[in-house]
C-alpha cells in the first residue's frame, strides 16, 4: 500500500531562479521540481528548452512572472554538436536513423557553410516542435505521421563559431557555438548546415549557456538546490529587477509612487525611453527601495506598463526582512 502524499504547504515567493535544466526533462517538468522545492505558489518561465537540451532556464516565481515575456525576446547562446552522416526522423538523437551518406567535405568547406548560415536567415519550423497548428502542437502532428505544412520565419544567427571538428572518425561531428535571436530552431540549424554539406546529420548535444544577461555559471541544478536547506534555497533567487536589465531606473516620490501605482500617468523633466524601472520608497524604511513595475516616459509622462501589486510589494519586503 502506497504512503499518503504529504501535502505542500504553499507560500508567496518572488524573484527568478537560475535553473540549469537537466537531460531529459521537459522545461515544464524541471519548473514544477523547482517550484515544489521552493513551495511558491506561482512561477514560470521563460522560454522551453527541450527535453533533450540542458542549461540555462530562468524560472520566475510571483511577480516576476509579470516581466517573463521580456525574456522570451532575448536573444540566446547554444553549444551544440552536429553529428555528421546520419540523419534521423526528428532531427536529434532521439529520433530513427532515415539516412546515412558518407562524410566527404573538407574544412573549407564546414568554415564556407558556416559562413553562409550567419546573420539573417529563414528557417522552416521542424515538425517535431511545439509550435502549435489550429491549437495543437506540431509534434502531436508528427507522432501521427501527419506532415504539416510550416511557413518559413526569419529569424538572425548573430555569432556561428566552430569550436571544434573531426571529419575523419567514425563519428564525424562539429561542435558549434551560436548566438542568434529568439525562435531560432537549432535542430533545423545543425540539420541545414550538413544538408549544405552534402552528408546530412543530426545534433547530437545541445546547451544553452546563455538567455539575455544570464549565463550558465550563474545557474544550479535541481538535485544541487534540492540539496539545500530551505533558507539556502531562497538566497538562490535573485530579485524580480533581474528581469529588467536594459531599463533606466526611476525612483518616485511617496507621493507619486502611491498614484503610479493605481496606474496613473505622472509628469517629470524626464526624456522619451521605452524602457524604464520604477521604484519607490519602502514603507517601513524610506531610505529603501522598492520595485513598483516597468514603464515607459514620453513627452514627460511616465506611462505605467506591468505593475506589482500592493500586496506582492508587502510580500517582497516582508522576505527581505
Amino acid at each position: 500500500m502506497d504512503a499518503p502524499r504529504t501535502r505542500v504547504q504553499r507560500r508567496p515567493v518572488h524573484g527568478v531562479l537560475l535553473l540549469d535544466k537537466p537531460l531529459g526533462l521537459s522545461s515544464n517538468q524541471a519548473l514544477q521540481k523547482a517550484k515544489w522545492l521552493l513551495r511558491a505558489e506561482k512561477a514560470g518561465h521563460t522560454g522551453t528548452l527541450d527535453p533533450l537540451a540542458t542549461g540555462v532556464l530562468p524560472i520566475c516565481f510571483g511577480a516576476a512572472t509579470k516581466f517573463s515575456q521580456l525574456h522570451l525576446d532575448a536573444d540566446k547562446t547554444y553549444e551544440t554538436v552536429v553529428r555528421l552522416g546520419v540523419t534521423t526522423s526528428t532531427g536529434d538523437a532521439e529520433g530513427d536513423v532515415i539516412e546515412t551518406r558518407p562524410v566527404t567535405c573538407t574544412v573549407g568547406q564546414v568554415v564556407e557553410a558556416l559562413d553562409a548560415f550567419t546573420g539573417p536567415i529563414t528557417q522552416v519550423p521542424p515538425m517535431h516542435s511545439a509550435l502549435k497548428k489550429d491549437g495543437k502542437p506540431l509534434y502531436e502532428y508528427a507522432r501521427d505521421g501527419v506532415d504539416v505544412a510550416r511557413e518559413a520565419r526569419a529569424v538572425t544567427i548573430h555569432e556561428l563559431e566552430l569550436l571544434a571538428l573531426d571529419l575523419q572518425s567514425e563519428t564525424p561531428r562539429l561542435r558549434l557555438r551560436v548566438r542568434c535571436s529568439k525562435g531560432t530552431y537549432i535542430r533545423t540549424l545543425g540539420e541545414d548546415i550538413a544538408r549544405a554539406l552534402g552528408c546530412g546529420g543530426h545534433l547530437s548535444l545541445l546547451r544553452r549557456v546563455q538567455t539575455g544577461p544570464f549565463v550558465v555559471d550563474q545557474c544550479i541544478t535541481l538535485e544541487a538546490l534540492e540539496a539545500l536547506p530551505d533558507e539556502a534555497r531562497q538566497q538562490r533567487l535573485l530579485p524580480v529587477q533581474a528581469l529588467l536589465p536594459g531599463h533606466r531606473a526611476l525612483t518616485l516620490s511617496p507621493d507619486d509612487a502611491a498614484r503610479f501605482l493605481n496606474g496613473l500617468r505622472r509628469r517629470g523633466a524626464w526624456s522619451d525611453d521605452e524602457q524604464v524601472a520604477v521604484f519607490g520608497p519602502a514603507p517601513a524604511n524610506p531610505a529603501d527601495s522598492v520595485l513598483l513595475g516597468s514603464a515607459h516616459t514620453r513627452s514627460g509622462e511616465l506611462i505605467p506598463g506591468r505593475l506589482l501589486s500592493p500586496i506582492e510589494i508587502q510580500q517582497i519586503l516582508e522576505i527581505a526582512t
